[in-house]
């Protein structure tokens, strides 16, 4: 699994919340033209706040259980991301059983809200299927930096 929109799992509490970042660079190949210059797509704005959630489902489970997106109740999209912008992204557990989760959340750029989501629903399945549990375990440990909690 590659976790390219995220950089750094700043803060965590297991089964409860997570704080992630992301520092855009104009080199990346996604960005999109504008009138503002160019912007980052609103579904990759998403898709970082997911990814977040994702590690919090799989730091919460030690990596035996990865999200899988079903729904999303809402979504808001209330501010551009331009190259250079470090994106914040706070996710919360609402619930979260044995095989789905539900989070929600919001994306900053300098304490600007770019985003906000609720009831990301996602299925847990087994990450075992998915990629190799050593290699999860090493990402995990780089992007943790050996377990940030809240």
């Amino acid at each position: 699994m590659r976790f390219h929109l995220i950089d750094r799992v700043d803060a965590y509490e297991p089964g409860r919340s997570v704080r992630a970042r992301k520092l855009t660079s104009r080199s990346e190949e996604y960005w999109e033209e504008s009138p503002r210059g160019p912007i980052m797509p609103q579904p990759f704005v998403l898709e970082a706040l997911c990814q977040a959630g994702t590690w919090l489902v799989m730091i919460t489970t030690d990596r035996r259980k990865r999200a899988a997106l079903l729904s999303i109740g809402s979504v808001d999209f209330v501010g551009d991301v331009y190259p250079g912008d470090v994106l914040i992204m706070d996710g919360i557990v609402d619930s979260m059983g044995d095989e789905v989760a539900v989070v929600s959340g919001r994306v900053t750029v300098d304490e600007r809200t770019v985003l906000e989501a609720a009831d990301i629903m996602c299925a847990l399945i087994d990450a075992s299927t998915l990629e190799n549990l050593e290699d999860t375990e090493r990402m995990q440990h780089l992007l943790t930096r050996a377990g940030a909690t809240a």
